[in-house]
């Protein structure tokens, strides 16, 4: 069977860039998100490929502030910064 394109790896390549990021996540869990949907994949055989930058984004910190627009009126006026 050939080899898929390189942007698409092993649960195993895939559980092992986790655990480079001190992340421990299992074959079995990746196998669960990908069969899930969670995990966008495809499955030539008997072994199961993700996609290695949907793997590395789930590695990026998700910016969660709030827009200043959103904030109360007042709500640092009584704040001596």
């Amino acid at each position: 069977m050939p080899k898929p394109a390189s942007d698409w790896i092993t649960l195993r390549e895939a559980s092992d860039i986790f655990a480079a990021a001190n992340i421990a996540i299992s074959r079995d869990t990746l196998a669960r998100w990908a069969k899930s949907g969670k995990l966008q994949s495809l499955r030539p055989g008997r072994l199961i490929y993700v996609r290695r930058a949907q793997v590395r984004s789930m590695l990026t910190p998700k910016r969660r502030g709030v827009p200043i627009e959103q904030l109360q009126p007042g709500l640092f006026e009584d704040w001596d910064g």
